[in-house]
């Protein structure tokens, strides 16, 4: 027996967010840029450059950020 998904409901910040939309966020004393990847409930998946992922000690160019963490680039 399965039970149905509740469905939660999404802040507007969260909705307005879109792939590839440009963002930044500060990890490990270093601002990063990149663009979102996917989108999460919480959080999202970005794409940072290589270098910047060096910068933080991230293990790849993707790393998760909290929608608390993070601001969109105009």
């Amino acid at each position: 027996m399965a039970f149905p998904r509740k469905e939660k409901e999404v802040c507007d910040f969260v909705a307005a967010r879109e792939i590839d939309e440009k963002i930044s966020f500060v990890r490990n004393d270093h601002k990063v840029f990149g663009k979102i990847f996917k989108i999460l409930e919480n959080s999202v998946i970005v794409e940072i450059s290589t270098n910047d992922a060096e910068l933080i000690g991230a293990a790849s160019n993707l790393t998760v950020v909290s929608h608390k963490n993070y601001s969109v680039v105009s």
